[in-house]
């Protein structure tokens, strides 16, 4: 099953993208995975800035992708649930998972339907560049429970 992540916006925190750049390595060991950076709308009025940057998560999911949504009112898992969730869509045929987020304003309608399912991080607040780095770890961290590799016993991070 291939992953593919999106996401409004370049990740200009230049500690965040190489954290999230080491994990998108790490995690390809484990299966494809493509990042897909959109352009952030100019600003101006919130609601067309909500319809341009939706239109274009939405052009970057496939037909038959399985969506998932970042949203703060989403479902929350722990670490062995997203392993079994992610284990599930493979298992039930799920040709690539595509995991969406937002741009600041947030996404439309449109979008929020177009998701098979709604997931939160966290009930933290986080800026955007940090829920990418936490998205990117934490499926790392899903594949490594799914081989049963020692990562999520603790293991040194960097190593």
């Amino acid at each position: 099953m291939r992953l593919h992540l999106v996401w409004i916006g370049k990740t200009r925190n230049r500690h965040c993208a190489a954290l999230a750049a080491d994990y998108m390595a790490r995690l390809a060991k484990f299966a494809p995975c493509r990042m897909s950076e959109l352009k952030d709308s100019a600003s101006g009025d919130e609601r067309r800035v909500i319809a341009a940057e939706s239109a274009g998560l939405l052009a970057a999911v496939d037909r038959d992708d399985y969506v998932v949504l970042l949203d703060e009112a989403g479902r929350e898992m722990a670490s062995e649930e997203l392993a079994a969730f992610i284990d599930a869509r493979r298992q039930s045929g799920v040709k690539r998972l595509a995991f969406v987020i937002g741009g600041f304003a947030g996404t439309g309608n449109d979008v929020k339907r177009r998701a098979d399912m709604h997931w939160s991080l966290t009930r933290l607040t986080l800026t955007h560049e940090l829920a990418r780095v936490v998205l990117v770890e934490q499926l790392y961290r899903a594949y490594t429970l799914l081989a049963g590799l020692p990562y999520h016993r603790g293991a040194n991070p960097g190593g």
